[in-house]
């Protein structure tokens, strides 16, 4: 327990993360949430540890202002498509549940592209495979092999862009990206 506490200042932007989600999910900031927020999130860390993650992230401001960005833009567009489908008339559109197989064998990339990948509306993964490194995902809008080809590609860019802005350089390699 001492060590848990010992490393919670190493752990800040696991912290802050969880502050700022704590914020958002109950509406706004101010000292109440903020001061909530960092009470469950220091229970959180201290009762569930996380295995340290550290030293597979190098944080790159200018590719993680890029990344969060393009980020965002993908939100925008696909929140236009999926609410085009479902006030548009006719048939259910077209869904695909298509394979991606990611550059990086890391676990925490994996698993922050798959997060990225879901919150895109219009995409889910449904499964994700640790030992092969692929995340396969239900995609709306697929009505060809291209369709299906371009949502892979998506989510690759976004993979890299991830790396980018924070993987460590052994990693980049890894990846094929140095």
């Amino acid at each position: 327990m001492n060590r848990r506490l010992r490393d919670l200042p190493l752990n800040w932007l696991g912290l802050t993360a969880s502050i700022g989600f704590w914020c958002l999910l109950w509406g706004g900031v101010d000292a109440k949430n903020v001061l909530g927020g960092l009470a469950v999130a220091l229970l959180v860390f201290v009762l569930f540890p996380m295995p340290p993650t550290g030293r597979e992230i190098t944080v790159r401001p200018l590719a993680l202002i890029i990344c969060l960005g393009r980020f965002l833009a993908d939100i925008v567009v696909s929140s236009v498509q999926v609410a085009w489908y479902a006030v548009r008339p006719g048939p259910q559109p077209p869904s695909a549940v298509i394979a991606v197989p990611l550059a990086s064998r890391s676990d925490l990339f994996l698993t922050g592209t798959a997060m990225l990948a879901t919150l895109i509306p219009g995409s889910v993964i449904v499964e994700a495979q640790r030992s092969t490194g692929t995340l396969f995902l239900h995609v709306i809008g697929a009505r060809t092999a291209e369709d299906a080809e371009r949502a892979r590609r998506r989510v690759l860019a976004q993979e890299r862009r991830l790396l980018r802005a924070l993987a460590r350089r052994d990693i980049l390699e890894e990846a094929g990206l140095a």
